[in-house]
């Protein structure tokens, strides 16, 4: 009888949490320019998430690419990022991009557009690319495509 009460309990238990849903995707905040100098340009920015479930899991970015207005410059992967059970989190990503792709591009209308941020102080910095969320057997990939105009302070 003991037994019995104990994997009742033991079932409810593990019917009652709830692990069929994925994270919600709340956007992409913060998104700044951390350094710049002669040889690397490092933006960072924060991806805002909901975990509905009562258990945890795992997040991961494949191969998000920057743009920097319109131009694509870069690709961003991130390391695995643990996931708490029915809490918001934030997983932050951060891009080096090389000043020599910025130098290599061509055409007037890509050296237009750098020289109107410069005369503007901003740049459009967009990010597309999947996050992939696991746990427990499930796996669910988000599209990410974010926009944002970043000021440039010099």
């Amino acid at each position: 009888m003991r037994n019995f009460i104990l994997l009742l309990t033991l079932n409810v238990v593990l019917l009652s949490c709830s692990v069929n849903e994925k994270p919600i995707f709340k956007g992409i905040e913060d998104v700044e320019v951390v350094e710049s100098n002669s040889q690397m340009v490092t933006l960072k920015a924060m991806a805002l998430f909901e975990n509905p479930n009562d258990v945890g899991g795992n997040l991961q970015s494949e191969d998000i690419a920057i743009y920097v207005n319109d131009i694509k410059l870069a690709k961003l992967s991130s390391e695995s990022f643990d996931v708490p059970a029915r809490k918001e989190f934030i997983i932050p990503l951060k891009v080096d991009i090389s000043t020599d792709s910025i130098l290599k591009i061509r055409g007037t209308e890509a050296i237009g557009t750098i020289l109107n941020s410069l005369l503007n102080k901003e740049i459009k910095v967009q990010y597309k690319g999947d996050i992939i969320y696991k746990t427990l057997g499930f796996s669910y990939t988000y599209a990410i495509d974010e926009t944002e105009m970043v000021k440039i302070d010099y």
